[in-house]
């Protein structure tokens, strides 16, 4: 173009040489922000509430949970399923892929609001990625009209 310099060799390879390294401290700049993001999967300490429970927890009425349903006890991160014959199963509702706990349940379906993952309720099995590990079963029982879950159930 007239009236404007013409670029030199030695500028246009400093301009190449020093691309790369500005994509690089740009990435760089970013990283922690990601990392951010992923703390903000896991639960916090003190704040959480245990993966599973610790001992045996009072859930709710035993006539909460229809023969063919799931009910999800939010407070305690636990998740409770009954067969059609009756049979009563119960899983940890904590996320095997990043321990997010779990806050939604599609009918027997648990779904992580964290990444997508969703678990069969009935058998804790990982129904969608990114998760691949299944739910921890947890012991659970009926006794008084009350569902009891966590060990010593």
């Amino acid at each position: 173009m007239p009236g404007r310099p013409s670029a030199r060799r030695r500028t246009v390879r400093r301009g190449a040489a020093l691309a790369p390294a500005a994509r690089l401290t740009a990435a760089s700049a970013l990283a922690p922000a990601a990392g951010l993001g992923l703390a903000g999967c896991a639960p916090t300490g003190e704040a959480a509430a245990p993966p599973t429970p610790t001992a045996p927890v009072e859930l709710g009425a035993d006539s909460e949970v229809a023969p063919g349903t799931a009910k999800l006890y939010r407070d305690h991160n636990v998740v409770v399923s009954r067969s059609e014959n009756g049979e009563l199963k119960a899983y940890s509702s904590v996320c095997t892929h990043a321990g997010c706990p779990i806050n939604r349940l599609d009918g027997t379906t648990l779904i992580c609001p964290c990444h997508g993952s969703e678990f069969d309720a009935t058998t804790g099995e990982v129904l969608r990625e990114p998760a691949t590990v299944p739910l921890n079963a947890l012991p659970v029982t009926a006794e008084n009209g009350r569902i009891l879950a966590g060990p010593g159930a």
